[in-house]
């Protein structure tokens, strides 16, 4: 490689990783979190469920009770289990029937307890692991804005993964085992940024691939749902394998009983250690009444299997049946992508390393920043540009290092204040960060911003398993002696991550 196309790569690789670095850093911050999402919900309502992705519910009680309720003929009804917690997604589409009453009309969406049949609205359910989830592709700033700018960082964050490699391909092994804590200080960013970014490359480019594959797919979609399906949404989305079928009214009612159990244990029937995942009803009580159920093999049994059959109830026929056991390019692209990106399919081992390899990430992220503050540190450069510098990068610290602090304290705050609702956990995270945020940028001091937001996230981590204790009685030894291993899990995370955190602390030198 000639000395231009070094340079050329070397300031692109600068360029594209200073641009993004901020909201990269938060991506990866609040996604190491989400890794955990299903725990941290199930510990914030003090619930231990079994991890499995099967639904596990009594339909046939269920469905006669939603009738009672609010008449169910004619319409549509889905049962979805998105996460591994307590409660159930449930859609109900308005009525197709002209002569039901206006109340059928309206459709409805809420959150089932699985336990106790207890309905919960998408605001009422909400949770602080669902923020940290949504936060990791910024769905708090309005769609589609949120998701196009989480995907484009994605997509510019594989661009300097692979403009890194170029750069550093001809030493990138022999600087591998090259560390320098006691040399120059850019020597020692330097030799810490090429480290663990080495150590990280696959886990880095993998989620660089799924980001931006999830995040703007929509958006390059775009296109070819213009010229090849003349602007054809659900056409579209049907052949990309995300739609359901579409089933008229009948003009009769149902004759026969419906038992959706039996259905189910059906399904189950044909494919071994087959999770249902999603249930789907057309036509509820009507003679065109059809039941989809949707789901997925163990993924011990095989990575990517997912299995689909549709009954007709009326003649209690299988009209249509696809095997997890074969599954087509389109769905294992889409299966496997999904698979790599949540890391859901190796169990509490790949979570935790994952978890490592992303808050890893988040310093490489600071390192190479602090690479680019202390290469433009030099006496040749003027007074007044290395106080802006220093200035951009004090702000930039501040920012991304006060996560860490304001997210302890958020899972106090919502034990504190259980349950804690939607307005209540964006108030109290988003104010409590920028109000972190200024603290730090007024004190001007890199080396104060970086101690003391390790130092005060780890004292409020300690305290977060003694809240805990206090409001709920399940004190972390509780809830080992019991089996409620996911909550027990994040006490004990939280001691982990607040002594890892103040040891650090401790060897931090100014």
């Amino acid at each position: 490689m000639n000395n231009r196309i070094y340079n050329i790569l070397f300031h692109t690789h600068t360029v594209s990783g200073i641009v993004i670095s901020v909201v990269l850093y938060v991506i990866f911050f609040a996604g190491s979190f989400s890794f955990f999402r299903d725990e941290i919900v199930n510990w914030e309502r003090n619930e231990s469920v079994q991890v499995t992705d099967d639904i596990k519910l009594n339909f046939n009680k269920v469905l006669d009770s939603l009738n009672a309720e609010d008449d169910l003929y004619g319409r549509d009804i889905e049962f979805s289990k998105y996460y591994v917690e307590q409660r159930v997604a449930v859609s109900i589409s308005e009525s197709k029937d002209t002569l039901a009453p206006a109340a059928s009309r309206a459709s409805q969406f809420f959150y089932l307890n699985t336990k106790d049949q207890s309905k919960k609205t998408y605001l009422e359910s909400y949770s602080l692991g669902e923020f940290l989830y949504r936060l990791h592709f910024l769905a708090q700033i309005p769609y589609p804005f949120g998701y196009y700018l989480s995907g484009l960082v994605a997509f510019f964050f594989l661009f300097a993964i692979i403009t890194g490699v170029l750069v550093h391909w001809k030493k990138i092994i022999s600087n591998f085992f090259i560390f320098r804590p006691f040399g120059k200080l850019k020597t020692l960013w330097t030799d810490a940024h090429t480290a663990l970014g080495i150590l990280g490359l696959p886990f880095q480019f993998v989620y660089a691939i799924t980001g931006a594959f999830f995040m703007i797919n929509a958006f390059l979609a775009a296109p070819s749902m213009m010229l090849l399906y003349n602007n054809d949404q659900d056409k579209f989305y049907e052949d990309l394998g995300y739609g359901h079928p579409h089933y008229e009214l009948g003009k009769d009612t149902l004759e026969t009983d419906f038992d959706l159990a039996t259905y189910i244990e059906k399904t189950k029937s044909m494919w071994q250690d087959f999770n249902v995942t999603e249930i789907h009803i057309f036509n509820y009580g009507n003679e065109n009444m059809h039941v989809l159920i949707n789901g997925h093999l163990n993924y011990n049994h095989r990575f990517t299997g997912i299995g689909e059959a549709i009954y007709k109830v009326g003649t209690n026929e299988l009209i249509y049946k696809k095997s997890p056991e074969s599954t087509s390019y389109l769905d294992g692209v889409k299966n496997t992508l999904s698979r790599l990106h949540f890391g859901d399919y190796g169990g509490y081992p790949l979570k935790i390393i994952s978890f490592i390899l992303g808050i890893a990430t988040c310093f490489v992220i600071i390192s190479g920043v602090m690479i680019w503050l202390v290469a433009r540190d030099k006496t040749n450069i003027s007074e007044k540009k290395r106080r802006f510098n220093n200035g951009v990068i004090n702000i930039y610290l501040a920012i991304c290092l006060s996560m860490y602090p304001i997210t302890a304290l958020s899972f106090i705050a919502v034990k504190i204040w259980h349950p804690a609702v939607q307005y209540f956990i964006y108030g109290f995270y988003f104010i409590g960060w920028l109000i972190l945020t200024l603290f730090f940028i007024l004190k001007k001091n890199i080396h104060v911003t970086n101690k003391y937001s390790l130092l005060s996230g780890s004292i409020i981590g300690f305290l977060i398993p003694i809240v805990n204790g206090l409001i709920t009685k399940n004190w972390i030894w509780n809830s080992f002696i019991n089996g409620q291993f996911q909550i027990f899990f994040i006490d004990a995370f939280w001691i982990i991550l607040s002594l890892t955190t103040l040891w650090i602390t401790f060897k931090i030198r100014k």
